[in-house]
């Protein structure tokens, strides 16, 4: 019988310089001490979440790391953690890295990303026999460049590689990176036809769907959330559609059901950095759903994992195990859905 969960896809090493507010361009603004190395990426972030909510769930990380200290960093990172198994990682070429310009005023991050191994990546590199998991999870779309390459039966790698991981008995999720382009409606909608869960944020979910989720001013307008979830499930979700966004999580399960949950409300000096808050969110419904919950309970797990990712400076240390971080329900108030 098939358990736990493999994250595949984007593995890479966060360099993050603390920065006071962002300079206009062809303007200099100074770097603060603090500066830090951590890993990042789908891989790295949801492997390592879903370790810390449940240390006894089997986990599988599958990526291309580089024959450097970049690539050490990851495999000691995940090796700390007795349930990842690390064996199908490949070693080849240089690490990714992203620089990240981390606003200690604002809290807001900017990324700036080298696709290095991570950009070879592709379906070659994985032994469908050694993925025993229940779940397959891969992210993220727009930034593994083989795997976003067009393929002329299923419109694009991954989506030939989602369709394959179905073939083997393996459930497909998928997570798509925030970037600013226009290729989600070219190369996300063939991949959702091979997806049972799809968690992503509302910007994504927008730029994917074509249903605005915030107006002028930036406000939510949750009246289209429904519209863009039915979106994303006529475009091939088959289980459950999922948007996440600072004021709540959102979602239709697979009967259709809409679930509406806002996120806790967290003082201001409990907020660290958000650079992993998606990600745990994103582990909290895998979670969910590979252990049978309901949407509206994974949902949850995600909101309570996402605060807890919000306590620390960098993307996998605040979290907790999924116990620890329900308990947050019963400290802090929840926002109006």
């Amino acid at each position: 019988m098939r358990k736990g969960i493999c994250v595949a896809g984007n593995m890479i090493v966060d360099i993050t310089y603390p920065i006071e507010g962002w300079p206009k361009q062809g303007e200099l603004v100074h770097i603060h001490d603090g500066i830090a190395r951590s890993t990042g990426g789908a891989v790295c972030n949801v492997v390592v979440d879903l370790a810390k909510l449940d240390g006894t769930l089997p986990l599988y990380a599958l990526g291309k790391i580089g024959e450097d200290a970049e690539g050490d960093l990851i495999l000691k990172v995940l090796g700390e953690y007795e349930n990842i198994d690390t064996s199908n990682v490949v070693r080849e070429g240089i690490s990714a890295f992203t620089s990240v310009m981390a606003d200690v005023k604002n809290k807001q991050r900017t990324f700036f990303t080298y696709l290095g191994a991570n950009g070879r990546f592709t379906e070659d590199d994985i032994d469908w026999s050694n993925v025993n998991a229940d779940i397959f999870h891969i992210g993220y779309i727009l930034l593994l460049n083989a795997l976003d390459q067009p393929d002329e039966e299923y419109g694009s790698r991954m989506a030939r590689l989602l369709k394959h991981a179905q073939e083997h008995g393996l459930k497909t999720s998928i997570d798509v990176v925030s970037e600013a382009s226009d290729r989600f409606k070219r190369l996300v909608p063939p991949a959702l036809r091979y997806t049972d869960y799809c968690v992503i944020n509302e910007y994504e979910a927008e730029q994917t769907t074509g249903v605005a989720l915030r107006n002028a001013d930036g406000m939510l307008l949750k009246e289209n959330l429904p519209a863009a979830l039915e979106a994303m499930k006529r475009m091939g979700v088959s289980t459950w559609a999922v948007i996440h966004c600072p004021e709540g999580g959102y979602g239709l399960d697979e009967q259709g059901r809409y679930v509406e949950l806002g996120s806790l409300i967290l003082p201001e000096d409990r907020i660290v950095g958000s650079v992993g808050a998606g990600d745990a969110f994103c582990a909290g419904v895998l979670y969910g759903a590979e252990q049978g919950w309901t949407l509206e309970k994974s949902i949850d797990l995600g909101i309570a994992a996402a605060a807890t990712s919000l306590g620390d400076a960098s993307a996998t240390g605040g979290v907790t195990s999924a116990e620890e971080a329900l308990k947050l329900f019963d400290v802090y108030r929840r926002r109006q859905a």
